[in-house]
C-alpha cells in the first residue's frame, strides 16, 4: 500500500532502504491501460535485494511540475534513499522527466545515463535516442541533519528495467557489461543512506574493500 503523500518514512531496520518509485505516462495515469513501469520496478528489487526495504510509489502523467514535484516530495518528506523513476525519457515533446529530475537535482552524476545507453544499445540502435539521467538531491531537513537521495530515470517496458539494472550477462551467466544497479549500494552508502546489500545472482553489488562489512559467521 502505497504511503499518503507526504508520510515521512520509518525504518523498521536501520538498513532499510527507502525506494521512490515513479511511474510518468499520460495514459496510464489516465487509466487507459494498466501500468506496467511500477510493478516492473517493484518486481526487480523483490528480485534483487537481499537487505530490507520499503517502496512509496508515485503513478504520474508527463507534466514537468508535476514530476518535480514528486520527486520533491519523496526526497525531501519521505526521505527516500532512491528513487527510481520510468518513462518519459525519449525526444518526444511530452518526454520531460530528465529535464524534471536535472531541475531538482544539486549534483549530476553522468555515469549512470552513459551506462544506460550502452547496455540498451546492445539490443536496439534507438537507444540513443534516450536521454535518461542519473543525480542527487541532497538538502537539510527541518531538524537540520542532512540527507541526500539517488534519483536514477529507467526505460518504460519491465524487460528493459531489468536488463539496465543488471546488465549483459555471457552466455556461461557471467557478467559482461555492469548493470547501473551494481554501483547504487556503494553510491548510497557514501551520500549517508543505508549498506545495501543485493543477491549476487540477480546483480553483484561492489564496494572497495574498505568499504565492505565483514561477512556474518
Amino acid at each position: 500500500m502505497t504511503p499518503s503523500a507526504a508520510t515521512p518514512a520509518v525504518r523498521r531496520h536501520p538498513d532499510e532502504l527507502v525506494v521512490g518509485l515513479v511511474s510518468v505516462s499520460d495514459r496510464a495515469s489516465a487509466g487507459v491501460y494498466a501500468d506496467q513501469g511500477l510493478p516492473g520496478l517493484r518486481d526487480w528489487l523483490g528480485r534483487a535485494l537481499a537487505s530490507p526495504w520499503q517502496a512509496h510509489e508515485r503513478l504520474i502523467a508527463d507534466e514537468q511540475p508535476r514530476i518535480e514535484a514528486t520527486l520533491v516530495e519523496l526526497v525531501d518528506e519521505v526521505g527516500c534513499d532512491l528513487v527510481l523513476t520510468t518513462g518519459g525519457t525519449g525526444p518526444a515533446r511530452r518526454d520531460v522527466t530528465p529535464e524534471a529530475t536535472l531541475a531538482v537535482a544539486t549534483r549530476p552524476m553522468p555515469g549512470f545515463g552513459e551506462q544506460m545507453r550502452r547496455i540498451s544499445l546492445a539490443f536496439v540502435p534507438t537507444a540513443i535516442l534516450s536521454r535518461q539521467v542519473g543525480v542527487l538531491r541532497e538538502v537539510t531537513r527541518t531538524d537540520g541533519t542532512p540527507h541526500a537521495a539517488l534519483i536514477l530515470n529507467l526505460p518504460g517496458q519491465p524487460k528493459a528495467i531489468a536488463e539496465t539494472l543488471e546488465g549483459l550477462k555471457a552466455a556461461d551467466g557471467q557478467p559482461g557489461v555492469p548493470g547501473i544497479f551494481a554501483a547504487v549500494p556503494y553510491c548510497i552508502q557514501l551520500i549517508g543512506g543505508p549498506y545495501v546489500e543485493t543477491h549476487a545472482e540477480v546483480v553483484a553489488a561492489f564496494r572497495p574493500k574498505a568499504a565492505r562489512r565483514p561477512e556474518r559467521s
